[in-house]
């Protein structure tokens, strides 16, 4: 018997407004919202949050700064304020990721930030692939009470983890969504949702765009930073396939 789909959706990690419209435009049902892609994704600036939570559906990610997710008490007080900013602001959730040492959830902490976004559709990151028990840790993030958790199946693709996001789907049989993140792409998309059995897909959907400059001079404002004034943004054709490809799966499958 073919299982009955779910209405899967489209998220789109930016982290400026020409990213927002851009994902408004391709048919995005969602934002991600974050600032420093190059590094996993930090906390939004609160004028960019208030453009798109005008605009689209946001949830705002919550990270106060790259590398793990070992968070002291300073860190996530300032995550707690971020947190109430964004709600303010009119994010439709937070997402966030607190661990422990050893590859744990560290609930505590990650309980003192959903208090500050009860009853919003709050996600749980990319930390989860890092944990060392994903099924252990999928039953405490929906006993926290997550909407959602974003994951590659602890690879370094969600193509790659395909199978491992499958396993999670039959576990969670509903109680909470997985969406499959990490390398997704139009060429992907299909393969990724038909293994997977993702109920949302996440993804960047970003193109070169050249500097607007006729002049550059030759210093870097940064380790990530192109000297020609080239950057990545979200490319609303990109997204407009992805949209595509979820539509097309949903008809088929």
């Amino acid at each position: 018997m073919t299982e009955p789909k779910r209405n899967i959706t489209l998220e789109i990690c930016t982290g400026d407004p020409i990213g927002v419209l851009a994902a408004m435009e391709g048919g995005a049902d969602r934002v991600e919202l974050c600032s420093g892609l190059a590094e996993g994704g930090l906390t939004p600036s609160i004028g960019v949050t208030r453009f798109a939570t005008e605009r689209i559906c946001t949830n705002v990610l919550l990270r106060p700064r790259a590398g793990d997710f070992v968070y002291d008490s300073s860190e996530i007080e300032v995550m707690e304020r971020d947190a109430e900013a964004a709600v303010e602001a009119g994010a439709a959730g937070i997402v966030i990721g607190a661990l422990t040492r050893d590859g744990r959830i560290d609930t505590h902490a990650c309980r003192r930030l959903l208090a500050k976004a009860e009853g919003l559709q709050n996600t749980f990151h990319r930390a989860f692939d890092v944990l060392a028990d994903p099924f252990e840790a999928l039953e405490q993030i929906i006993d926290m009470g997550f909407s959602r958790i974003l994951t590659s199946g602890q690879q370094s693709s969600a193509l790659a983890g395909a199978e491992l996001i499958a396993r999670l789907h039959e576990q969670a049989a509903g109680r909470i969504r997985i969406m499959a993140g990490a390398g997704v792409s139009p060429a992907n998309a299909l393969e990724i949702l038909s293994t997977s059995h993702a109920d949302d897909l996440h993804a960047s959907a970003r193109s070169l765009k050249p500097s607007s400059m006729t002049y550059t001079g030759n210093a870097s404002m940064g380790a990530a930073d192109a000297t020609d004034g080239s950057r990545l943004v979200t490319d609303s054709n990109i997204v407009a396939q992805l949209r595509a490809a979820i539509n097309s799966y949903a008809i088929n499958c």
